[in-house]
């Protein structure tokens, strides 16, 4: 459900989405977008608005470097070379199941270590 939820969020905002639930052995790419010229992979990250949980600290150093890795492995497979414009974003997307809504937080250009 938050992905279905942040994929319309990012489409309101002008967003195409490429690609969704890429995966590989080394990892999974949420969300693939384009944004103007940059390429924008999304890692989604959902949570209940009672919980103390905080999603965004799973998006550890060894989950950053997977998705670095499977993100670069989607640019080869769809022939875009390696100096174009791409970046990292961790979405987290708060549902209140009572309401049947949510609170969304993007976090752009957030895995930075790309060399």
């Amino acid at each position: 459900m938050g992905e279905e939820i942040a994929e319309t969020y990012l489409k309101k905002r002008g967003y195409v989405i490429l690609d969704r639930n890429y995966n590989r052995k080394w990892g999974e790419l949420d969300i693939v977008a384009k944004f103007k010229k940059d390429i924008v992979f999304a890692e989604v990250k959902s949570k209940g608005k009672d919980s103390d949980f905080l999603p965004a600290q799973n998006v550890n150093y060894f989950k950053q470097q997977r998705l670095i890795r499977v993100a670069r492995t989607w640019l080869a497979e769809n022939k875009i070379p390696a100096s174009a414009n791409w970046q990292i974003d961790v979405i987290i997307v708060e549902l209140d199941y009572g309401k049947r809504n949510a609170k969304i937080k993007h976090l752009k250009n957030c895995v930075w270590d790309k060399d």
